[in-house]
C-alpha cells in the first residue's frame, strides 16, 4: 500500500485518488482553500481518505500527486517534497494561466518549469494527457485485453519505475517517452492528448493499447 498526497483536488486529482483508493491505496487530500472543504469529499471517498494542508499532503506521500494551474507552481510547498517522487498532470494554458513566456517560446516544458519551483522533487509527467471521465471508466484489470496506456516522461529512472508500479496498480499500462524535455509530445494540443481515447462526448471512452500511444506521440510537432 502507498500513501498518494495530493496537492490539487480539481477533476484529475480527484479521479486519480478514486481509483487509488479502489486499489487499496491511502489518499490525502488538498488544496488552496485548506482541508475544510474537501471534508465532505474525503468522507465521500471512504477511511482510506484524508484532508490537509498542502504542506500535509506533500509531507505523508509517498507519491505525490500535483494537479494544479501553472500560474500556481510559486505557490507549492517545496520543502515537502524534496526528495519525493511527484506526478505532474498539469497542462499549460495561456488564457487561464497568463502568458509564461518560456512556455509561449518552448523554450521549456511545463515539467521543467515545474522543477524550478521544486528542484529537489524526482518529477514525472503523467495523467496530463485524457479526460478524465475517460481516466476513471477505462481502468482495466492487469492482463485484460483491453487495458489502455498512458505516456510518462521523467529524467529518474527510480520516479519513473515508482510512478509506473502506481499506474499499472490503478488499471492502466505505461508507454515511458523519455525525458522530461521530451514531455512537450503529450502537451495541450498535441496528437496524444485526449484524441485516442475518444471525444468528450463519449464518456466511457475508447480503449487505447500502447502502439497507438507511441505512433501519436511520434507525430507530434513543435
Amino acid at each position: 500500500m502507498t500513501t498518494v498526497g495530493f496537492i490539487g483536488s480539481g477533476n484529475i486529482g480527484i479521479t486519480v485518488a478514486r481509483l487509488a483508493i479502489d486499489a487499496g491505496h491511502q489518499v490525502v487530500l488538498s488544496n488552496s482553500r485548506g482541508p475544510e472543504p474537501l471534508a465532505d469529499t474525503a468522507a465521500e471517498l471512504g477511511p482510506r481518505a484524508s484532508a490537509a494542508t498542502s504542506g500535509e499532503a506533500a509531507a505523508a506521500g509517498d507519491i505525490v500527486v500535483v494537479a494544479v494551474p501553472v500560474k500556481s507552481f510559486p505557490n507549492l510547498p517545496a520543502a515537502p517534497l524534496a526528495g519525493k517522487t511527484v506526478i505532474d498532470t498539469c497542462n499549460y494554458g495561456a488564457e487561464r494561466d497568463g502568458h509564461i513566456p518560456e512556455l509561449d517560446s518552448k523554450s521549456l516544458t511545463s515539467s521543467e518549469l515545474l522543477l524550478r519551483y521544486i528542484p529537489d522533487a524526482m518529477l514525472v509527467k503523467a495523467f496530463n494527457n485524457i479526460f478524465f471521465k475517460h481516466l476513471l471508466s477505462l481502468a482495466r484489470p492487469a492482463g485484460a485485453a483491453d487495458r489502455s496506456f498512458l505516456p510518462i516522461a521523467g529524467d529518474s529512472a527510480r520516479a519513473k519505475a515508482a510512478v509506473t508500479e502506481f499506474i499499472e496498480s490503478i488499471g492502466y499500462s505505461v508507454a515511458d517517452t523519455g525525458r522530461l524535455a521530451d514531455s512537450w509530445r503529450q502537451a495541450t494540443g498535441t496528437p496524444v492528448w485526449g484524441t485516442p481515447y475518444g471525444p468528450y462526448s463519449n464518456e466511457k471512452g475508447q480503449p487505447v493499447g500502447e502502439y497507438a500511444i507511441r505512433a501519436a506521440l511520434a507525430t507530434a510537432a513543435r
